[in-house]
């Protein structure tokens, strides 16, 4: 019945099929009369029914609004509690329903004899029963809901059944209401139907229903409480609008919190079970239809919504021969007003519907299209977010179940790179200009789903961790993808293009956090840029068909020629979008080589600027970035094409005579059909591309391999093994393990080293509870595979069913690994990792790990921060904080791998003696992997000896020694270090530079405030015009002048071709080709115009992107050293590739988007003036309203956005620090409270990103609404004033909606071009840092010098920043050519200090004459390239030996071989086989982390030798290099080295120094002595001659003075 009423009413309201007549005395028909009863009683039978199932039977119970504890409170205290005062709501609907109800007794009572009776008793029974309802909503707040949402509806069907008898008719000519004879009273009642039905329903506030009842929101979001009304206008935005527009910056607290369907731990429990085969999913699905499955009602509603936008879009009457599609609103609208001015003048004829009707419609029916839009970008960007969520959750809770494992590449996977197919295909097509990032036609491309996946330093939140779990697990495997060993975080930034990445994971990435970064930011952005795929089918369909049908009726068979040509033309755009494609992929790999080329040298910044190739490096990030503007450039000539190329496919009308109608609307359907080819062609590209990243998922969560305690199903049972015969028992019988449960052996079982390796434990391996345990044996054998097999790191392979192995955890376990991983906070935060602080205990740990030197280093002590991979603390620093941590901890259960490594032998003999001695290790079981046998063999009681994978021996020392010639060698090397470190003056190096006293050694990030500043604008403008500015922009400016005049004059002259037609009787007299050829010339300048000025920008803008870029670079190459140490590398990353993508795509678009949008509105405005000085008033209202509401909107989303950006990085940055420790935090246990940091950084991030994409909402409603509001407005006066031609008055509406509507998305253009100008803020900021001393013509030294190392130092201090502390206090010594000085000093002397102010690196007073010559005279690259320096740990760049030795290769191989065998290389490798020396074209990793530290010393020697420097400074290293590099290396600078050349020495060692020519003694920053040694030795209260008396070398020091000055004698 009710379907057949509703058929009826709609039938009726079709206004382009209503019949011409209508009798006045038409009634309804019974069925239309007794429609409220009918619902009436489906209400009633349908409440009965829900009372059953929901209560009786107890199938759930209804939602009830969370009001707190209900015991003790009346149920109008509760409903004063809800958010607005809902009773105020309740109360005057009430009121109202009370009062309908009694209007409709009055007039069931006077007007009870007429035809109306029966509508008025069927309205009465309804409105008693809505009345019923009402009370019993307020009664139980239970059913409240159900029974408002039955009596809206009832009181809606009344509205509706009133509206069709008395109103519909008042909208036609020949209609009368039917109720008239009620007078004011039936118009009373259809107002209180409309406040009840729908004012009151879409103003009153929604009761909160939380989530999860247990845990509701302590402060509900707005989104959650607010009305409808206000929800779809997005009003409960204006607090933070309207607060942003009153402070500078608006910070993140104020922002609107998050709903409880957004928070992160909701969206898990929503989404796991469907996604994670861990939590309920039974069988693998692929992550489509889990994600579909999840946003089910999501998408129903997208779809819903696209399919009303394209009826509303497409439903507007246009008169006679006129049903039009379109997109743009201020098109249709045009037509629209044409079709009024015809009714005008046809006077009315042949037409039922009153005029004002147009003008509602024209304010109604798009306004219904914006909200069904908006509404559906409202609901997808709320899902990008909850998807960002969940895979991110998801990925990360599975990377911490996967085994860490080594890659097989034997180069690639010791160097991260870019992947080669990080190129874009969302950004190729043709569409992707004209399509926002919402799937919408306006904003610009990406302009919201922009995220920056930048590597910044985490938020500092504190850390807690959860219980250890008991238990021991040994189980089965799973085969899946390796993952990477020791792991390291990527340095770089990753490109934020949106690949189609390969299928394979292990192509994509080399390393385990590369990976995982690739599948949280470039595979997720994939998967959410493909989040439109719904409208190819709910959209694209409806107006293709629409299209065709259109044109059909307006064209005939004409209309299939235009098609046809448009379908065959189609593939030009389509090869050019190919075209497009494969130069896109091009240019990202020239992209990726140049950010590969940025990380790799601003990682050893440093160096490079100790080393003077400051100039030499730009260049080559010049070279590199010059090959990818190149193909930039190329990529914006096929975009020009390709626009040109969808601009002149032709429009035919065959055998049609022109008219307004026929031209203006036909031309508008073609291009909508053409824009809707290519629209479903970019949907179809970014959906494939998303579905590679859904596979690449898929297969990261199904096809890697796991640990094996999560690798075991039910299709796969356990492997047969016993259990350990003891819970407490620690240890091994017939096990063996592998890296991997792979058997390919590209993958599974070898070591980096491509060793297949295997551990096999024979018979019982044991360790003995609460003593120290030490593993022992070679380098390779094993030692960390025992370790990690305990922890189940390693595949477990029983030999037999009475194979276990065994590591109890009830008690806890603690783990430091050989790689120290800290976390990015303070040094106390680190070792206390989450747990409760007991200070006593906490003291007892940092002195029993040495660690309080170390802290008295820092001002702000243990509050210090650690950094980016812990860049505050040095190697051994790091080692020892990782001890710490595991030390600190309750954990009965230690293991210790190699932490004495990193040590130098005074440190490592305070470890075993304090920590591994003391108390807090005293009944705790430690077992501990060492090659200093000699310094920990006294304390431990059981020592197992492993060599090749297997127990050599277990038992005692010696057993150990005996059975096994590698161990007794290593061991006698350790006996020698013990000795050699008894002479060391300094054992303790300080850190880098004092750190800042509040501990926060990294800077945070500035925060831009207000609008985008004049200066940052400045740059990209000048930049653009380079040398000729001004002539620059008036050539381009001209040449868009003139395109924009083109084309706005093909549309005035088609319309005077059309009228044409009108002037004469017979349409043949019309003389065709004549005003084709106009048309032609006109398009051809358009074309030509076009052409010029877009090449004109095009140059300017490669200028900009090519100026800016350099001078970035020469920015951040030529800054300070405290500069760099305060600012972490990931940030200068950051500019160089997110922020210069941006200027080289989005913000040079925008701009010239804004340049052309700008003239257009100029010519409109013109022409509205001449044409129609009446819409300039309106137009003027229309911008200003325009421009307030984009000064309040760009005051909010600035911030917003700034806010955004920098709540990403941390996300990234916890998964990057996490992968990398995941090792040490599967060991303690902590998983679930790094899944709980995870969800906390989401949700901190989810919070800016719901603000940021709803602000856009708000501001398009808006601009939607005042359009629509304008074009109702000049409908009125068409219809009421306007006179005049019709194609003029054609030609003047368009130029007047066309300038409304270009000026409201002239200022959204603007206000995203201010969001993206933040990109060029953050690089002026790098500008404008602070800089050395610029070259100048004046500081060229002579070609000859230096000539000798001769060097003179007076009044010498520094310090290290302008405002610094004096770290040197005027110095003053000289140093003759060939000399050998010798320096020393205590920790904190200056030693570091003075090599640097020798260099100019750090802020120095005083002179320092090399060769004769003042080195502040001279640039500071001719000085830093005529001195070398050896820093103690020496950092090399990624490539081979040669590279190193010979980056810019100015060498041939015979004098790089020289340098080698002249540093020792040679005699270094003679017992080692060919196929493993060090040659020159021996790979080298980033920083030369593959080689040893003498290995880096060496090569670094052999770089200094090929420089042929005169002045030569060596940081000698310590103990930690081993005795016979440590020979070679002092011999080779013995006997080695030129004669003129002089060497300084930072000496640790006395013996090192001890036969140099002078030495020079530092305390406190000032010298103490300095003299030959056997002067200085002569003074008994010298501070050289307290360090010999000191030495247990005493003797051997003093012989070689007398051989020194014995040997000088005879020279």
């Amino acid at each position: 019945m009710v379907g057949n009423l509703v058929a009826q009413f709609s039938t009726r309201l079709d206004i382009s099929r209503l019949a011409p007549s209508f009798s006045d005395n038409l009634g309804t028909s019974s069925t239309d009369e007794l429609l409220s009863v009918y619902a009436t009683a489906v209400s009633g039978i349908l409440l009965v029914f829900q009372f059953i199932t929901l209560t009786i039977l107890g199938l759930r119970k209804p939602a009830v609004a969370h009001s707190g504890s209900q015991s003790g409170r009346t149920w109008a205290g509760t409903y004063f509690e809800q958010p607005g005062g809902i009773i105020v709501f309740v109360g005057f609907r009430l009121v109202a329903a009370l009062v309908l109800t009694v209007l409709s007794f009055v007039s069931l009572k006077q007007f009870g004899n007429n035809d109306a009776t029966s509508v008025n008793l069927a309205l009465f029974i309804t409105l008693v029963y809505t009345v019923i309802l009402t009370v019993l909503s307020i009664l139980s707040l239970e059913w409240s809901t159900i029974l408002t949402r039955h009596a809206n509806t009832l009181w809606f069907i009344c509205f509706l059944e009133l509206g069709f008898r008395d109103l519909y008719p008042l909208a036609t000519f020949d209609r009368t209401p039917l109720d008239s004879k009620e007078g004011w009273l039936i118009w009373v009642k259809i107002a209180l139907l409309f406040i009840l039905a729908i004012v009151i329903p879409l103003a009153v506030p929604r009761r909160y229903i939380p989530f999860d009842p247990k845990d509701p929101s302590p402060t509900p979001a707005p989104e959650q409480t607010t009305s409808l009304f206000s929800l779809v206008f997005y009003f409960f935005l204006d607090p933070v609008l309207f607060e942003a527009r009153r402070v500078s910056h608006l910070p993140y607290d104020h922002l609107p919190p998050l709903a409880d369907y957004d928070y992160a731990k909701n969206l898990r429990w929503r989404a796991f079970q469907h996604l994670d085969r861990f939590s309920g999913l039974g069988k693998r699905r692929h992550l489509f239809f889990s994600l579909m499955r999840i946003f089910w009602k999501e998408y129903t509603i997208m779809s819903l919504m696209t399919m009303v936008q394209a009826g509303a879009d497409l439903s507007v009457p246009v008169g006679v021969n006129q049903l039009l599609r379109w997109e743009l609103h201020f098109d249709s609208l045009w037509k629209v007003l044409i079709a009024l001015r015809s009714y005008i003048e046809r006077k009315g004829a042949d037409t039922t519907i009153q005029p004002w009707v147009w003008i509602i419609w024209l304010l109604l029916g798009p306004t219904l299209s914006s909200i069904a839009f908006e509404w559906y970008i409202f609901v997808s960007t709320r899902s990008i977010v909850h998807t960002e969520s969940i895979i991110t959750q998801v990925v990360f809770e599975h990377a911490l179940r996967i085994r860490v494992k080594a890659e097989t590449s034997k180069s690639d996977s010791q160097r991260f790179s870019l992947s080669s197919e990080t190129a874009s295909l969302a950004d190729s097509s043709p569409a992707s200009e004209s399509q926002d990032e919402e799937g919408g036609p306006h904003e610009s491309s990406a302009s919201d789903d922009e995220t920056l996946h930048s590597t910044a330093r985490s938020r500092d939140d504190t850390l807690h961790s959860s219980s250890t779990s008991g238990g021991q697990s040994h189980a089965g495997s799973l085969k899946g993808i390796p993952a990477v060993k020791g792991a390291t975080p990527v340095t770089g930034v990753l490109s934020t293009a949106r690949p189609a990445p390969s299928k394979d994971l292990s192509d994509s990435s080399k390393n385990l956090v590369g990976r995982l970064n690739n599948l949280v930011s470039t595979d997720l952005q994939n998967i959410v840029d493909a989040k439109d795929f719904i409208r190819i089918f709910a959209l694209v369909p409806i107006q293709v068909t629409l299209c065709i049908w259109f044109l059909y009726n307006i064209l005939g068979w004409s209309a299939f020629v235009g098609l046809g040509v448009i379908v065959v033309t189609f593939p030009v755009p389509g090869l050019l979008a190919r075209f497009i494609q494969q130069a896109q992929k091009a240019r990202m790999k020239r992209t990726d080589a140049r950010v590969q080329v940025v990380t790799e040298i601003m990682n050893v910044l440093r160096m490079i600027k100790m080393f003077g190739w400051e100039q030499k490096m730009n260049d080559r990030i010049s070279t590199k970035r010059e090959d990818e503007l190149s193909f930039i450039k190329r990529l914006r000539l096929l975009g020009m094409m390709t626009a040109i190329a969808n601009h002149i496919i032709p429009t035919l009308l065959m055998k049609e005579e022109l008219n307004a109608s026929k031209v203006f609307s036909s031309m508008v359907v073609f291009d909508k059909f053409n824009n809707l080819l290519r629209m479903a062609i970019f949907l179809t590209t970014q959906a494939l591309n998303g579905k590679v990243s859904l596979d690449r998922i898929t297969n990261f969560l199904y096809d890697t391999e796991l640990l094996d305690s999560w690798s075991q199903t039910e299709a796969e049972p356990a492997i047969l093994s016993a259990p350990p015969p003891a819970p407490d028992v620690i240890g091994f019988r017939q096990a063996t393990f592998t890296w991997s449960a792979e058997e390919d052996n590209n993958n599974g079982l070898y070591t980096p080293s491509r060793r297949q390796f295997f551990l096999k434990i024979e018979g019982n391996l044991l360790f003995q509870k609460g003593v120290i345990n030490m593993i022992v044996g070679p380098t390779g054998s094993g030692k960390t595979s025992v370790l990690m097999a305990l922890l189940s790191e390693m595949h477990f392979i029983p030999s037999g069913p009475e194979s276990w192995y065994g590591l109890p955890r009830a008690s806890g376990v603690a783990y430091a690994a050989q790689e120290s991983w800290v976390q990015n906070a303070t040094i106390r935060d680190n070792v206390i990792f989450g747990a409760d602080f007991d200070e006593e205990r906490y003291k007892k740990v940092i002195y029993q790990c040495c660690l309080d030197r170390d802290l008295l280093l820092f001002e702000a002590g243990d509050q210090t921060e650690v950094g980016e991979k812990g860049l505050t603390l040095s190697g051994g620093q790091k080692a020892r904080v990782t001890l710490a941590r595991a030390v600190y901890s309750r954990a009965g259960i230690i293991l210790l791998d190699d932490v004495l490594a990193a040590l130098d032998v005074h440190t490592s003999k305070w470890i075993v003696d304090k920590c591994l001695k003391g108390d807090l290790i005293r009944g705790r079981t430690v077992i501990l992997v060492t090659h200093n046998v000699v310094l920990v063999r006294p304390i431990a009681r059981f020592i197992v000896s492993i060599k090749d994978g297997r127990v050599a021996s277990q038992a005692s020392i010696e057993d150990a020694i005996l059975s096994n010639k590698e161990l007794a060698v290593e061991i006698e090397k350790d006996e020698e270090a013990v000795e050699r470190a008894n002479e060391e003056i300094d054992p303790q190096s300080a850190p880098n530079e004092p750190s800042a006293r509040d501990g926060k050694l990294i800077l945070k990030e500035e925060v831009e405030l207000g609008h985008i500043s004049w200066s940052a604008l400045k740059l990209f403008l000048t930049s653009m015009g380079g040398h000729h500015t001004l002539l620059f922009f008036i050539t381009f400016i001209t040449c868009f002048l003139t395109a924009e005049l083109a084309e706005n004059g093909q549309t005035y002259f088609l319309g005077y071709w059309a009228r044409q037609y009108e002037a004469v009787a017979d349409p043949s007299q019309v003389n065709v080709p004549f005003y084709l050829a106009i048309y032609v010339a006109i398009l051809v300048l358009l074309i030509l115009t076009f052409c010029l000025g877009f090449v004109v920008y095009l140059w300017g803008v490669l200028r900009a992107s090519r100026i800016i870029h350099q001078r970035l670079v020469t920015s951040v190459i030529g800054t300070t050293l405290r500069w760099l140490d305060t600012t972490p590398t990931s940030r200068v990353i950051t500019r160089c590739t997110q922020d210069i993508r941006d200027i080289d795509d989005p913000l040079a678009q925008m701009f010239s988007t804004l340049v052309q949008m700008s003239l257009a509105m100029g010519i409109k405005f013109l022409a509205v003036i001449i044409l129609t000085p009446a819409f300039i008033f309106p137009a003027v209202f229309v911008g200003l309203f325009g421009a307030w509401c984009g000064n309040i909107y760009i005051k909010a989303q600035l911030p917003v956005k700034r806010e955004m950006s920098n709540a990403k990085a941390p996300v990234l940055g916890h998964f990057g620090a996490a992968m990398t420790g995941l090792t040490s935090i599967r060991a303690y246990g902590v998983e679930e409270t790094f899944r709980k940091e995870v969800r906390v950084r989401i949700d901190h991030y989810s919070r800016p990103a719901r603000t940021f994409y709803n602000l856009n909402r708000w501001i398009d409603v808006r601009v939607d609404a005042i359009s629509n509001v304008f074009a109702a407005a000049l409908a009125a006066y068409l219809l009421y004033v306007g006179h005049g031609d019709a194609s003029n008055v054609g030609f003047s509406l368009n130029m007047a909606v066309g300038f409304s509507g270009t000026i409201l998305w002239w200022i959204r253009i603007v206000n995203q071009f201010e969001v993206r100008g933040n990109s060029l803020e953050r690089i002026g900021a790098y500008i404008a840092i602070e800089q050395e001393k610029p070259p100048v013509p004046e500081g060229i030294p002579p070609a000859y010098w230096p000539a000798s190392g001769h060097l003179r130092v007076e009044a010498l201090s520094a310090r290290y920043s302008p405002d610094g502390p004096k770290v040197l206090k005027n110095l003053s010594f000289e140093v003759n050519s060939g000399e050998r000085i010798g320096v020393v000093g205590r920790t904190g002397s200056g030693k570091s200090s003075l090599m640097l102010s020798l260099l100019r690196l750090i802020y120095s007073d005083g002179t320092v004459y090399y060769d004769g010559i003042a080195t502040n005279s001279i640039n500071l690259e001719e000085l830093r390239r005529k001195i070398t320096i050896i820093p103690q740990i020496p950092e090399l760049l990624s490539g081979s030996v040669r590279e190193n030795l010979d980056p810019f290769a100015q060498y041939d191989d015979a004098t790089l071989n020289s340098a080698l065998r002249s540093a020792g290389l040679f005699s270094l490798q003679e017992e080692i086989e060919d196929e493993d020396r060090i040659t020159l074209d021996s790979d080298v990793a980033s920083g030369g982390n593959n080689l040893s530290v003498g290995q880096r010393q060496i090569i670094a020697l052999a770089r200094a030798m090929v420089r042929e420097s005169k002045l030569l400074i060596l940081d000698e290293a310590t103990s930690a290099i081993d005795y016979k590099t440590d020979s070679v290396i002092q011999s080779s600078l013995r006997h080695e080295l030129n004669e003129d050349v002089t060497l300084i020495t930072v000496a640790h060692r006395l013996q090192t120094i001890m036969d140099s020519d002078k030495i020079l003694v530092l305390d406190a920053g000032q010298i103490a002595e300095f003299d030959r040694p056997a002067e200085l030795l002569k003074n008994k209260d010298g501070k050289l001659r307290a360090l010999v008396d000191e030495s247990a070398d005493k003797d051997h020091l003093l012989e070689m003075v007398k051989a020194k000055e014995h040997l000088d004698r005879r020279n």
